[in-house]
């Protein structure tokens, strides 16, 4: 089984000078334009660029120099609720190689992959080099993190030998879908008993779901929707199974 958590716009700081170190090498091309692309800007036409507020200038900044950036493991890196409720630094290392992350930079990091922070969302849009020198034959459109992905996410996910259990957020799944994976949706019952999306919670219900997945003994052999379910339920959550989605209640 391999989770794939959506990634966090807030990420923690720091890190050990050992350069980037991800897998899935196929991405590399990609990864590497976006890196360029991110340099070639100024400061102010990056902030502009991706929508990133003034508060945020010194974090914007270190998009400029990624390659020479501290880096730490990416399930360190990214914070927030559902991190807060996944507790990774109690997970043993089995567990963690289960868990992979989105990103709108890297595509899909595991766990473990060295990575620096940086501020860039799955909803933004990038100018390439030309674009942004200002080269009047190549203003065109300026590109979508999902038109600059294409199938390659798709395409390395399918190559994983794991059942897919993909909690990624519209956004990221949007970057690369995964035909036949394992989604989850996050419902609580109302008073009158009908049911309804959690949004506010929704992050942390799942860092709980995502590490019982992780942690549990028969997490390898799991090869189906049932097997996921059936890990839930052992461990006291109400699930329900329709086609390839889970939905947890709460």
């Amino acid at each position: 089984m391999l989770i794939v958590l959506p990634p966090s716009e807030t990420k923690a700081p720091g890190g050990e000078m050992d350069g980037i170190d991800v897998s899935f090498p196929s991405l590399d091309p990609i990864r590497n334009e976006i890196m360029d692309d991110l340099a070639a800007l100024d400061l102010d036409e990056m902030m502009s660029a991706l929508k990133i507020p003034p508060t945020k200038r010194e974090e914007a900044a270190e998009n400029l120099s990624l390659r020479e950036a501290p880096v730490m493991p990416a399930i360190y890196r990214y914070t927030g609720v559902l991190y807060d409720a996944l507790s990774a630094d109690t997970l043993p290392d089995p567990a963690l190689a289960r868990l992979a992350i989105g990103s709108a930079l890297f595509g899909v990091v595991r766990a473990g992959d060295m990575i620096p922070r940086y501020r860039l969302s799955g909803g933004s849009s990038l100018p390439p080099q030309a674009q942004a020198a200002g080269v009047e034959a190549q203003k065109t459109a300026v590109p979508t993190m999902k038109a600059r992905w294409g199938t390659a996410i798709t395409d390395v996910l399918l190559s994983v030998d794991d059942l897919i259990v993909d909690m990624r957020s519209g956004a990221y799944q949007q970057l690369g879908p995964v035909p036949g994976a394992v989604t989850v949706r996050v419902e609580s019952v109302q008073e009158d008993g009908t049911r309804k999306v959690v949004s506010h919670y929704n992050k942390h219900y799942k860092g709980e779901l995502a590490r019982v997945l992780a942690t549990a003994p028969d997490a390898d052999s799991v090869t189906d929707i049932e097997g996921v379910a059936a890990i839930a339920e052992g461990n006291g959550m109400t699930v329900e199974v329709d086609g390839n989605q889970l939905t947890l209640v709460v």
